[in-house]
């Protein structure tokens, strides 16, 4: 247990930051698995509805700390890939 004041403190601020952080990273795998939902489904149109939405979370989950930037830039890149491949 924290004992300085600061500690205590910090301590507070940690439990608020997990809260907005974890709440960041559901949003964003929420999304994501949509994508997925939609791809595994075989509707074209639903999946790239839903990777157009599920992009700019992304995006915006690592610009916020909740990943690292290039992590988000690789996810977008390969549901993009599966959503387009859809076509063929």
């Amino acid at each position: 247990m924290a004992n300085t004041k600061s500690a205590k403190k910090a301590a507070r601020q940690t439990v608020k930051r997990t809260a907005v952080n974890k709440s960041r990273t559901t949003r964003m795998r929420t999304a994501v698995r949509g994508v997925e939902e939609a791809i595994a489904s075989g509707d074209k149109d639903a999946a790239k509805k839903a990777l157009d939405s599920a992009a700019p979370l992304l995006v915006r989950t690592a610009q916020q700390g909740g990943m690292h930037k290039k992590t988000a830039s690789r996810k977008v890149s390969r549901l993009n890939a599966r959503v387009k491949e859809m076509a063929n």
